[in-house]
């Protein structure tokens, strides 16, 4: 009795291909009555910056009313931006972060 070998050959395996969620931007919008100091302090806080680049950030935004602070999901960047502005509300100041979509 011979043996007839058939060769099989493997199906290739269909990956999805899965798409990075689309990126935001959180923003950084200069107001004249936020005293800078606790800027800095909400930078730290909320993005875990240390103090030389909160400094720089916020003196960014100081001198030209707005700066980019840093880019997540959507989800992350709207929590952020949220939980920064809230601190500056209530201390009673109009401190304001935004986010936009990366482009």
């Amino acid at each position: 009795m011979s043996r007839t070998l058939v060769r099989v050959k493997p199906q290739a395996k269909v990956r999805p291909k899965t798409q990075r969620p689309p990126l935001y931007k959180v923003i950084l919008l200069n107001d004249d009555y936020t005293p800078r100091d606790f800027v800095v302090v909400v930078l730290k806080a909320v993005f875990r910056m240390n103090a030389d680049q909160a400094y720089r950030v916020m003196m960014t935004a100081h001198r030209k009313g707005a700066c980019v602070i840093a880019v997540y999901t959507r989800d992350v960047a709207e929590t952020k931006a949220k939980e920064a502005t809230e601190l500056g509300k209530e201390k009673g100041y109009p401190l304001f972060f935004t986010t936009e979509p990366e482009e």
